[in-house]
């Protein structure tokens, strides 16, 4: 079992800056974080292979968000900057599972092999 525990998140002009963390109750080798806004799909927005430190991002967000590990607080944060309207949603980290999978695994997991979901914080970008 993981446990994914969310905070951070918040209300924010267009152009401003949040901080999203999970801390995590073992270690898994791939982080992910998830956004759904109203009426939308869950999508992924960025992930983390912590192996080798690689990350992945939606196209969306590229060069705005960072995703990174905190490894002395086992804390995975997205830090986002820049944010947009576009942004709003209910934001979730998500694993897998699993301390053995690969960094292409780990960028093509689909919503449906999730495994444990973080409770969601919600981000709100105002014009």
């Amino acid at each position: 079992q993981v446990q994914l525990v969310e905070s951070g998140g918040g209300s924010v002009q267009a152009g401003g800056s949040l901080r999203l963390s999970c801390a995590v109750s073992r270690y898994t080798n791939c982080m992910a974080w998830f956004r759904q806004a109203p009426g939308k799909e869950r999508e992924g927005v960025a992930r983390i292979w912590l192996d080798g430190g690689t990350t992945g991002y939606v196209d969306s967000v590229k060069g705005r968000f960072t995703i990174f590990l905190d490894k002395a607080e086992n804390t995975v944060h997205l830090q986002m900057d820049s944010l947009k309207p576009e942004d709003t949603a209910m934001y979730y980290c998500a694993t897998p599972g699993g301390w053995q999978l690969t960094s292409d695994y780990c960028f093509s997991v689909s919503l449906k092999e999730i495994r444990y979901w973080g409770q969601g914080a919600q981000v709100t970008v105002s014009s």
